[in-house]
């Protein structure tokens, strides 16, 4: 007979797996540990960043607000510290977004003056060119999916007491050649620094005012006082005031743009229900 014995664990041995154990749970805990600490930072960094950012929009509101009531540039602080300036300038020139920029509503309208408003005096004359559409409009003969605006445009021109009113129509929606307006090709260009698909140039001749109107979508329109070419270039007359009102709270920053246009031409003056293209 064989007897067999169990041969005791060497102590070394066995102090090494614990240690290699009590290695692996201390690893395993602070991955766990870093991963919690962490996310917890970025919790914490984006809830900061809310609340800043939170902190200067209502700083630019409240400068925006000062600005409207005073008619001037202002600087400020609210009690949560954060801070807000805004500045003040004209809108006119050569070139410029109507309305600072912002999309004029579909069937809405927008003027542009092409005198001194209120007084109706020093009628403009040259050429202008409208500006309008933008990549990725969607050209069809359907309301609900088209979002490529056609422009109406009824010019003023003349004198107050003897004034004379002017209509065109431009289409570049091929989809819509059955309203008979005049159709656009695509052939734009850069106002301001932004970009559009079309352009169409109109001679002016004593111009008061024109209002202009996008149909079948909203459109932001910019303008210049150029012939198609760019040559021929007037400053057009003041349209209003553009008001930009930057609020900062830490290192947010918070930016409100406001346009504050003259009051618009009574709608009587244009009877859109006898319209007719030019």
């Amino acid at each position: 007979m064989h007897a067999s014995f169990d041969r005791p664990m060497n102590p070394q041995l066995q102090s090494g797996q614990v240690l290699l154990i009590v290695i692996l749970v201390m690893v395993v805990a602070l991955t766990v540990g870093l991963s919690v600490a962490a996310r917890s930072i970025t919790n914490v960094r984006i809830a900061n960043e809310e609340e800043s950012s939170e902190r200067a929009f209502a700083a630019a509101e409240a400068g925006l607000e000062r600005a409207l009531v005073s008619n001037a540039a202002t600087t400020g602080s609210l009690s949560n510290s954060a801070l807000f300036e805004t500045t003040l300038s004209t809108l006119s020139g050569q070139e410029f977004l109507l309305q600072g920029g912002t999309p004029i509503p579909q069937d809405d309208g927008v003027d542009l003056w092409l005198s001194t408003y209120p007084s109706y005096s020093n009628p403009w004359s040259g050429n202008i060119t409208i500006y309008w559409g933008v990549s990725g409009d969607v050209c069809n003969a359907s309301a609900t999916t088209n979002t490529m605006p056609a422009l109406m445009v009824s010019l003023i021109t003349g004198t107050s007491a003897f004034p004379r009113i002017t209509y065109y129509a431009f289409e570049p929606c091929n989809a819509r050649a059955g309203n008979n307006f005049e159709v656009i090709p695509t052939n734009g260009g850069t106002i301001t620094g932004k970009t559009f698909l079309y352009r169409r140039t109109i001679a002016v001749s004593s111009g008061i005012v024109a209002r202009i109107v996008p149909l079948y979508a909203p459109a932001v329109i910019g303008v210049r006082g150029c012939d198609g070419a760019n040559n021929n270039c007037n400053a057009l007359p003041t349209q209003g005031t553009l008001i930009q009102s930057v609020g900062t709270s830490d290192t947010t920053k918070r930016k409100i743009v406001s346009f504050r246009g003259y009051p618009k031409v009574p709608s009587e003056l244009f009877p859109y229900n006898l319209f007719s293209p030019k």
